[in-house]
């Protein structure tokens, strides 16, 4: 298999919405059968993130192997945060890295098949995970007011300067996604707007739906 094959199929169908999680809602009782809810409603359009700061190595493990084979049935993305090596072991579909993580560019000399995200704070880091092997990058936005949701100024940039898909995070509602996605935003990502729902796996579904809005 060719780097080009490797890198395309790494990247088919980037996932639309992502919930994220914290180390306090990976410690809720509910957890995994509200992870399992939301992956089976998401489908192959969505993506669970692993993300604990506090967590041991071994339980992070046990939960990653236990949603990957989730993944396998739903089809929704599994990605660690941080975690190169419970990605890789686990059977994970992808990682997500951050300022605390390896650089892309080693990430990926040691995970060629993995699909690697990058969380980045202006253009210059989004340039330089991009050419480290990034897939995707997660940029911050910010809202205005109820329905209205405008990404900071240095992100539509860096949309026009690059093919790779860009995750909008940060206080995004329901009602950003269409917003967002007709800035250039491939997706979402949500955290607490999917996991302190009433209903959480009905909110990840309103997220995908508000997302495939189209206006009149």
């Amino acid at each position: 298999m060719t780097p080009s094959s490797v890198a395309e199929m790494r990247t088919i169908g980037i996932p639309v919405v992502h919930a994220v999680t914290t180390d306090e809602i990976v410690n809720r009782p509910d957890f995994i059968d509200t992870a399992c809810g939301i992956m089976r409603v998401l489908g192959a359009r969505g993506a669970l993130h692993l993300r604990t700061n506090h967590l041991a190595a071994a339980r992070a493990y046990a939960l990653a192997e236990g949603l990957a084979a989730v993944q396998s049935l739903t089809g929704a993305w599994l990605i660690l945060n941080d975690r190169v090596d419970i990605a890789l072991a686990s059977g994970a579909r992808g990682v997500q890295l951050t300022s605390r993580s390896l650089a892309t560019s080693d990430a990926r000399a040691v995970a060629p098949t993995l699909a690697i995200g990058a969380s980045v704070h202006d253009a210059e880091e989004g340039r330089l995970a991009v050419a480290g092997g990034a897939d995707w990058l997660v940029v911050p936005r910010v809202t205005t007011k109820a329905g209205e949701s405008i990404a900071v100024p240095w992100v539509p940039a860096l949309a026009r300067a690059t093919t790779v898909p860009i995750i909008a995070i940060g206080g995004v509602k329901v009602g950003h996604a269409a917003a967002l996605r007709d800035k250039g935003m491939h997706g979402v990502a949500v955290i607490r707007g999917i996991w302190d729902a009433s209903n959480a796996e009905q909110a990840a579904s309103d997220y995908l739906s508000a997302y495939d809005h189209v206006g009149v």
